[in-house]
């Protein structure tokens, strides 16, 4: 992520416990004397942050816990300071929005994305203030020259040619954004699946949301009948977590998505049960990927993904803790059959 943003001009720089501490150290003095205005950084790495020039708090992905998320906008707004807070909420992830919300007694406020044409202008308005800046600043004179000259050369309009200078400035990043799919506009402008603005203060409330069950907006992840198999080009896999350690859907999209890179919109449905889960995904994942989830930590269990057998037996090799057979939960067990002896 960091490494996007500063191809796109943007200063910023990592922060993470992976880090060494000296390393850790420098960034942070980065921020605080201006040479970094963006760190992405993890929650561990992020803790005990106290910089004044932190006046906005982006939660790329929703905490699990109420604690997590305190803690986070914690490192704006401090002493007395105004800052804001950002959270990007998805549907299914409205019962922990509820849950943040009863804790800091605060109501987290709907933001609609910006749209095409607000990128757009402005983008047209930095633009035209780059435009500016050279006209009063710099020596033209060759460059008018090679202007007029390629005018002459070819009967073009100086216009013609500022347009086509423009489009070759701009063409690394367009001013006019690729369009957007109609159907992700609609759901911004129905629900609060975009980015919320909560609040920033660092609230003192502690609260940890312990509700289990369905909503409406887990609809997607309600187990399949076990003979169902994933849709054409999709691929069931298996992971070692399940009910017996608190695992949710949120959960289990996060790990995917962070490690695997895949958009949470590409995660099909997911099945948990006693003691491992399944998730559909795209058919064909590189063994890198595969290898990157099977280490994945989700609820202190390892992933140890794999193509899923549809049986019921455990696996050659269990996670730590887990010793009986799993069975999903609520499914009747098999009556035991006496034989009779005449």
């Amino acid at each position: 992520m960091s490494e996007k943003l500063e191809a796109r001009g943007l200063s910023s720089a990592a922060l993470s416990g992976e880090m060494t501490q000296a390393l850790r150290e420098r960034t942070i003095e980065r921020l605080k004397s201006g040479k970094l205005d963006i760190v992405v950084a993890t929650d561990v790495a992020a803790r005990g942050l106290d910089v004044e020039r932190v006046t906005h708090v982006v939660n790329y992905d929703i905490p699990h816990d109420v604690e997590g998320y305190i803690h986070r906008i914690g490192r704006t707004g401090r002493a007395g300071r105004t800052g804001h807070a950002i959270l990007f909420v998805m549907p299914r992830e409205l019962r922990m929005l509820a849950a943040i919300e009863r804790a800091t007694r605060q109501p987290v406020t709907q933001m609609l994305p910006p749209s095409r044409a607000d990128v757009a202008d402005r983008r047209a308005a930095q633009f035209k203030d780059r435009i500016t800046a050279v006209l009063g600043s710099e020596d033209l004179s060759f460059f008018t020259q090679l202007v007029t000259g390629y005018a002459a050369e070819h009967g073009k309009e100086p216009q013609e040619i500022a347009a086509a200078l423009a489009y070759l400035a701009q063409k690394d990043r367009p001013l006019q954004p690729p369009a957007d799919s109609s159907r992700r506009r609609e759901e911004a402008a129905r629900g609060p699946a975009g980015p919320m603005r909560g609040p920033a203060a660092p609230a003192r409330a502690r609260h940890r949301d312990a509700e289990r069950g369905s909503s409406a907006d887990d609809r997607p992840f309600r187990p399949r009948p076990q003979g169902d198999g994933p849709p054409k080009g999709i691929a069931r896999y298996r992971i070692e977590v399940g009910h017996e350690h608190g695992v949710q859907p949120g959960n289990i999209v996060g790990a995917i998505a962070n490690e695997a890179g895949i958009d949470a919109a590409h995660i099909g449905r997911i099945n948990i049960f006693d003691a491992h889960s399944t998730v559909d995904l795209p058919e064909g994942m590189p063994r890198d990927i595969q290898q990157r989830l099977r280490k994945a930590w989700v609820c202190g269990q390892q992933l140890e993904i794999s193509v899923d057998s549809g049986g019921d037996a455990p696996p050659k090799r269990l996670p730590p803790g887990v010793k009986k057979a799993d069975r999903p939960r609520g499914r009747p067990q098999r009556p035991h059959r006496k034989r009779s002896h005449e």
